[in-house]
């Protein structure tokens, strides 16, 4: 299973071969920051933990890897999968491609694969309010701010915690 997207961009299932960009991820602070990831983690508790991630089966969760010319750079969520909905989340792992659209072509592509595959048309979404490229990019999707409930560390600053919704 690989669905296309544009850019070169495509997600995929994840593979234990992986682990080297993970690791890689686990070096960058903005990354680790913004993800909440303790950085520099143990390799061999970040292998455990990647193992998880392969081989997780759940009816509610899927993470698939977003893949750029043949590496992968980040990951898609879909998570509490029911009732045609899902809360839609994505991660590229290299800091330095952040602003290139990457993470914009991903979702699109994670909606396209969500409602396709498994009859998902209403998406939920949340991001920190300092977080003006993930604001900007939801809304350009067709996310609609519904709620600013909860707040949380972004960047080493509390920020307030903003919740999105698209429906198709």
């Amino acid at each position: 299973m690989e669905f296309a997207c544009v850019q070169n961009i495509k997600i995929r299932p994840l593979s234990k071969n992986d682990f080297k960009y993970i690791l890689e991820w686990s070096k960058d602070e903005t990354f680790c920051s913004a993800n909440d990831w303790e950085k520099n983690r143990d390799g061999e508790e970040l292998y455990k933990w990647w193992q998880h991630c392969v081989n997780n089966v759940s009816e509610d969760f899927i993470r698939l890897g977003i893949e750029l010319e043949y590496k992968l750079i980040g990951y898609a969520d879909l998570a509490c999968i029911r009732d045609n909905t899902a809360e839609l989340g994505i991660a590229i792992g290299e800091s330095k491609l952040w602003g290139k659209g990457i993470g914009f072509n991903a979702s699109i592509c994670m909606i396209d694969y969500a409602s396709k595959q498994l009859d998902i048309n209403v998406f939920h979404a949340e991001t920190h309010e300092t977080n003006f490229p993930s604001r900007k990019m939801l809304e350009r999707i067709g996310f609609k701010e519904v709620s600013r409930i909860g707040r949380e560390q972004y960047l080493g600053t509390e920020s307030q915690l903003i919740q999105y919704k698209l429906s198709l």
